[in-house]
């Protein structure tokens, strides 16, 4: 199964809160929200043709208790169904079972080994949207084969970023892309190996 990572990110590469003010606030950030102006058509076909093809999610458990939390409490939720139907693997050292969403399995200790297993499995993709620290946790292991990556014409200056300070050298090969009609580049990297 191929891992790939979907997320919007700036020109600056910051990733953290793009959907909505309240999204993550850590560390003070103030700028949530800031992908959602540029939505558009090309942007949701992009994301769509990657969930069909997924076999399920990857997330760390700010992500899942966020991602889930959120769009079952909204009324008439166009993505509830799809996200509770969905197979949900979650990342986290403080979660016990059973969770709480559905089609929901929590990790064993062991990241790396968990992650290897699921990729095993057979075909299709495995995606993991938001969810930074276990991109993080997974960079220097090389197990992310694929990157659909939103960039959208913005700087923030400041945000928790895709790549922080201090990730391995990491060698990505650009396999795909378009312009939504807002300026956001719709970039598609295949991963062709870490390097530390």
């Amino acid at each position: 199964m191929k891992l790939v990572v979907m997320n919007h990110v700036t020109l600056d590469g910051v990733m953290q809160a793009p959907g909505r003010a309240d999204e993550d606030t850590r560390g003070g950030f103030e700028q949530g929200g800031w992908a959602t102006p540029n939505s558009d058509e090309a942007l949701g076909r992009a994301m769509g043709e990657h969930m069909a093809r997924a076999g399920g999610l990857l997330l760390g458990r700010r992500t899942y208790e966020d991602l889930l939390g959120y769009w079952n409490s909204v009324p008439d939720s166009p993505f509830a169904p799809a996200l509770n139907d969905t197979r949900k693997f979650v990342a986290s050292r403080t979660l016990q079972e059973p969770l709480p969403w559905p089609n929901s399995t929590l990790l064993g200790d062991d990241l790396v080994e968990a992650v290897t297993a699921l990729k095993a499995e057979g075909e299709g993709e495995l995606g993991i949207m938001g969810s930074g620290v276990l991109i993080e946790s997974l960079l220097p292991h090389n197990l992310i084969d694929e990157y659909l990556l939103m960039i959208h014409p913005i700087v923030l200056g400041s945000g928790r970023r895709l790549f922080p300070d201090g990730s391995p050298l990491t060698m990505l090969e650009l396999v795909g892309s378009q312009t939504a009609t807002t300026g956001v580049l719709i970039a598609t990297y295949a991963s062709t190996g870490t390097q530390q």
